[in-house]
């Protein structure tokens, strides 16, 4: 059960970081470094989430 709470949340840190980074993108001058950090921020969640996932699916826990 705290697998799946932590693969919930790791997917809403995401699509909260796609949507800052939308946004970043809309907003910010040829400068800013913020959509940059949102990106790295958003790859590196997502290998959270992929190992996750394995981890899951390896142990039984998903599936």
């Amino acid at each position: 059960m705290l697998l799946k709470i932590l693969i919930a949340l790791v997917f809403l840190a995401m699509v909260t970081s796609l949507a800052a980074g939308a946004g970043f993108l809309l907003r910010d001058d040829a400068t800013s470094r913020r959509l940059l950090v949102s990106l790295k921020l958003r790859v590196a969640l997502a290998a959270i989430l992929l190992s996750l996932l394995f981890y899951g699916f390896y142990a039984g826990n998903l599936g």
